[in-house]
């Protein structure tokens, strides 16, 4: 073969591998990109959006709130344990990740502050989902509603502040907005809800409260596998060590492996 051609072609094939190349550099980064950008509405256009509307509900349990994300192809459950501050329950993570199990962690600005190392650890293990528990852990209202003598935000900033302050604080530690809220309490309004939305996030509940807020003992803790079915969301915490979390948790997951269920998480 003539030696021009030879070279030509290599030439050729070299510069069909770089467009190649990228190409698949460019949809890469544009993915990344799609994930770690979020547009969102101003604090204004939501205060002139939301300044005539009262709410006229208060729960844990309301339309927009997803409590059950069942699966078409196989039974499944959803983890999730909260860090509202306080300490760290190390042995339950390390529970989970020793076991290969999913689950999905709502925290909070305030156990971050704490825990900042930690925070990272958890993090960039990839059976976490990492999402957002609020910055001073309040229920969301926009009118000051309380429950468990916990005082809620009382007013459209007050829940932009505590939506956007610790989603801004989680995508400064890992260059990713979380896509869940879950409130300190889990009670919301629903104009707070409409607000949560609007600022791109999806509200996580629950439909089995597995640990009471880490009070139920492990007896407890263990019967309430009994209401699970496919797709529940169940809530439990990382934060409270001297539980029985963490003993509970370790007879919960054999259980439900046992019945079938596999173990996603919300992202």
């Amino acid at each position: 073969m003539n030696k021009k051609l030879i070279f030509f072609s290599i030439v050729g094939i070299s510069f069909a591998i770089l467009l190649c190349v990228g190409a698949l550099l460019f949809i890469t980064q544009n993915t990344r990109d799609k994930q770690t950008s979020k547009k969102t509405p101003s604090l204004e256009s939501l205060q002139v959006k939301y300044a005539s509307i009262t709410p006229k509900l208060w729960g844990e349990k309301m339309e927009g709130i997803t409590s059950l994300l069942p699966s078409e192809a196989s039974p499944v459950v959803y983890l999730t344990f909260d860090a509202c501050s306080g300490a760290y329950d190390k042995a339950l993570i390390d529970y989970l990740s020793e076991n290969k199990i999913e689950a999905t962690l709502f925290i909070n600005s305030r156990w971050i502050d704490k825990h900042e190392q930690d925070f990272l650890t958890l993090a960039h293990n990839p059976l976490f989902s990492i999402q957002n528990h609020g910055t001073l852990h309040r229920p969301l209202s926009v009118n000051g509603k309380s429950i468990y003598n916990i005082k809620g935000t009382d007013s459209i900033q007050g829940v932009y502040n505590e939506i956007m302050g610790n989603d801004k604080r989680i995508f400064e530690l890992t260059g990713k907005h979380p896509r869940y809220f879950r409130s300190g309490t889990a009670y919301y309004d629903e104009v707070a809800i409409s607000i949560a939305k609007d600022l791109g996030y999806e509200i996580g509940g629950f439909d089995v409260l597995g640990d009471g807020g880490a009070t139920f003992s492990k007896e407890k803790i263990i019967k309430q596998v009994n209401k699970v079915k496919n797709g529940s969301i169940l809530i439990y915490h990382f934060n409270k060590p001297k539980s029985d979390t963490f003993a509970g948790i370790k007879e919960v997951v054999p259980l439900l492996q046992k019945k079938g269920f596999s173990f996603k998480k919300l992202e």
